[in-house]
C-alpha cells in the first residue's frame, strides 16, 4: 500500500492541476496579505475560500483521477496484491498530494510575511488542519461513487451533487426546519446539525478560534458555551475522525464485493 501510495502521490504532484491549485492559494494569499496586511483579516478572508474551494477539488480530483488510472488499477488488480492495498494507497496518494499543495501555497506567503513572529500561528494552523481535513473527506467520497459507479457522467454528477448538498443545500435544508420549528427549543438540533456537517463543523471551530462567535448571534452563543468546553472538544474531534474514517471503511466494503 504504501508504495501504491508513493506512486500516485509523485504522479499527482507533477499533474498540471497540482501546480494550478498550489499557484491559485498561493497568488491569492499573496495578494489577500499585501493588500489586508493583517494576518488575522487575511485567515477570515480564506476561511470561506477553504470551506467551499477545497471540498470542490478535492471532489472533482477523486472522480477524475479514479477515472483516469482505471487501465492501471486493473492491471494492479491482475498482481498478487490486495484490493484494499491498491485502492487505500491510490486514495492516501490523492490526499496526501491535494494537502501538500494546500499547505505550501497558503503556507509559504505566511510564512514569507512572519507569521512565526505573530499571534495568529494557532488560528492559522486550525484553519490549515480544517483544509487537509475536508481534503481527505472529500476525497474519499468521490472515490468511493467513483468507485460504486462505473458510468463517468454518473459518478460526476453525484460527487458534485454530494459537494453541493454539504457546501449549499445542507444549511438552507436546515434554516428550513428552524423557521418550521421556530417556536420549540432547537439548541441540541443545531448542535447535532453541525456535527453531520463536516463544513459547518470545520467553519464554526475556526470562528470560535478567533472569537467572532458574537457575530452569530444566539447560535454563536450555544456554540460557544458547548464547543468551549472538554466535552464539545472531545465530540468535535471525533466528529471528524469519523468523517475521515468512514470513506476509507466504505472504499474497503465496496472495493471487496465488486466484480472489476
Amino acid at each position: 500500500m504504501f508504495k501504491i501510495m508513493q506512486y500516485s502521490f509523485f504522479d499527482l504532484m507533477r499533474s498540471r492541476w497540482s501546480y494550478s491549485y498550489f499557484g491559485f492559494f498561493f497568488l491569492f494569499t499573496s495578494a489577500l496579505l499585501w493588500l489586508s496586511g493583517d494576518i488575522a483579516k487575511v485567515v477570515i478572508s480564506l476561511l470561506n475560500v477553504i470551506l467551499i474551494l477545497c471540498p470542490l477539488i478535492a471532489t472533482m480530483f477523486g472522480v477524475m483521477y479514479y477515472y483516469n488510472s482505471r487501465e492501471f488499477t486493473e492491471l494492479l488488480l491482475a498482481q498478487p496484491v490486495k484490493r484494499i492495498a491498491i485502492f487505500w494507497g491510490q486514495f492516501l496518494g490523492l490526499g496526501f498530494s491535494l494537502s501538500l499543495s494546500l499547505l505550501l501555497g497558503i503556507g509559504i506567503p505566511f510564512l514569507a510575511y512572519g507569521l512565526l513572529a505573530s499571534m495568529e500561528i494557532w488560528h492559522f494552523s486550525i484553519l490549515l488542519f480544517n483544509g487537509v481535513v475536508l481534503s481527505f473527506i472529500f476525497a474519499g467520497l468521490s472515490f468511493l461513487i467513483a468507485l460504486r459507479y462505473e458510468n463517468r457522467i454518473r459518478g460526476f454528477g453525484l460527487a458534485i451533487l454530494v459537494w453541493l448538498f454539504f457546501a449549499v443545500l445542507y444549511d438552507g435544508f436546515f434554516l428550513l426546519l428552524v423557521m418550521h420549528f421556530r417556536e420549540y427549543p432547537l439548541e441540541k438540533v443545531a448542535l447535532a446539525a453541525t456535527l453531520l456537517n463536516p463544513i459547518d463543523l470545520s467553519r464554526i471551530l475556526v470562528l470560535l478560534q478567533l472569537d467572532v462567535s458574537a457575530l452569530m448571534g444566539y447560535t454563536g452563543a450555544v456554540l460557544q458555551r458547548f464547543f468551549g468546553s472538554g466535552l464539545g472538544s472531545i465530540l468535535t474531534l471525533t466528529s471528524l475522525v469519523v468523517w475521515t474514517t468512514l470513506p476509507l471503511l466504505a472504499i474497503r466494503w465496496v472495493a471487496e464485493r465488486k466484480d472489476f
